[in-house]
């Protein structure tokens, strides 16, 4: 057996594959990322920005599970790397959580976790219905035509994840113009870097003036945390900045979600008429949505690893793709297709591993809040515009649409 694996991880490596960054138009899938898919489980891919040639991309769900629990990859590592990305800028913050390895993620992410328990959501939850109730009932009283993605599901999330973080009211759209310049891959390093330096400077002054706050919103338990000696000062600072940009993924997720329910009555219908239905919906459209575009980030072989029968060198870059294990047909049947009666609760939209999405339960809080609430309140919800004329984001690392017309 152990000669065989050294015969097969010899085998010569797959060519490298660029991968542009191009506008993919509505929920379609990528069509560069779907070829890498059939080319095999291990392929090789260059992507428009770094200075490292290429990088590992693993694409089956059982390598993707194995590769972000396997502490051999490490993400520490990748964040001293100007790596093949798509990004066009890149100098990851001291202590940020994405590119800790255990045992300090564990500890960097207990900080701010008691703010994103399964209780803490829970509780939550009220206040949130409140903020939706107010945004839906001045749209309604409007009247239609409206914006989807203006008067509901921009504001909403922005509003939820500043109230968890203990951002005030007349600060939040400062802080979301920020969040989508970082995003963004359209306005090259100098916009992203002012962007980070603007809002990193305002969490940090935040953190500071929390240090003594008995408060139990992020920004005050990250205070604590510096105070008590748990976490350096940018430490905390490099935590808070990604749980803020959140609510800005959640946007474009629910916007594909809407658009797909508008676009398939079938599916609609089921949702409408079968309440009991919607959490098994969820989870499918979590599945099938393409939330982001080309790959996230990556992580580096601490020593070599055989994987499928192809020997990732140690100091060697990998990348996973959640998207692409959330489309292995040997996990999901037919997955190309939209299927709300199967078992999609294995998918891997909030990630695998440690570096599960820390915010995940919120997420999905804020996705039923929204689905419940606009099929009550909207009767005949439907877009207003022919669905090939719905704009799309474009040239920005997390998808969905720019604008979402709709009528009722």
């Amino acid at each position: 057996m152990a000669e065989d694996s050294i015969t097969l991880a010899e085998q010569s490596p797959p060519a490298v594959r660029d991968w542009p960054d191009v506008g993919v138009p509505g929920t379609e899938f990528d069509p560069v990322l779907a070829d890498l898919m059939r080319e095999g489980p291990l392929t090789r891919i260059r992507l428009p920005h770094g200075e490292e040639e290429w990088a590992w991309l693993a694409t089956r769900y059982d390598d993707v599970k194995m590769i972000t629990n396997d502490p051999r990859f490490s993400r520490k590592e990748a964040s001293v790397r100007q790596f093949t990305r798509l990004a066009p800028h890149f100098a990851p913050r001291p202590g940020a959580l994405a590119w800790a390895d255990q045992p300090d993620h564990n500890r960097l992410r207990r900080a701010a976790s008691t703010a994103y328990t399964v209780s803490a959501v829970k509780r939550l939850r009220p206040r949130a219905q409140e903020m939706l109730d107010e945004l839906v009932d001045a749209m309604v009283q409007d009247g239609p035509p409206a914006d989807l993605i203006e008067r509901v599901l921009e504001p909403f999330p922005v509003s939820v994840v500043c109230e968890v973080m203990g951002v005030p009211a007349d600060e939040r759209q400062k802080l979301h113009d920020w969040t989508r310049e970082i995003i963004s891959t359209a306005g090259g390093a100098e916009a992203s870097e002012r962007a980070k330096k603007g809002m990193f400077g305002w969490i940090a002054q935040a953190i500071r003036d929390r240090r003594d706050s008995e408060g139990d919103d992020v920004l005050s338990l990250l205070g604590g945390a510096v105070r008590s000696g748990e976490l350096k000062e940018e430490e905390a600072i490099s935590v808070a900045g990604p749980l803020q940009i959140g609510g800005e993924a959640l946007t474009n997720n629910s916007g594909q979600m809407f658009y797909l329910l508008m676009t398939r009555a079938e599916l609609m219908e089921r949702v409408r008429e079968d309440p009991a239905s919607r959490p098994a919906v969820i989870d499918e459209l979590l599945r099938y949505i393409p939330h982001r575009t080309a790959v996230g980030l990556p992580r580096v072989a601490l020593e070599d690893v055989v994987v499928k029968g192809v020997r990732i060198r140690a100091g060697e870059v990998v990348y996973v793709s959640y998207l692409a294990a959330n489309r292995d047909p040997d996990v999901f049947p037919c997955p190309d297709r939209i299927d709300v009666d199967r078992d999609s609760g294995a998918h891997m939209a909030f990630g695998n591993g440690a570096h599960y999405c820390t915010g995940a339960v919120f997420s999905k809080m804020q996705i039923e809040l929204l689905i419940d609430t606009l099929l009550e309140r909207l009767p005949g919800l439907r877009l207003a515009v022919p669905a090939d004329q719905v704009p799309f984001r474009q040239r920005t690392m997390i998808r969905g649409p720019e604008a979402l017309p709709i009528t009722w």
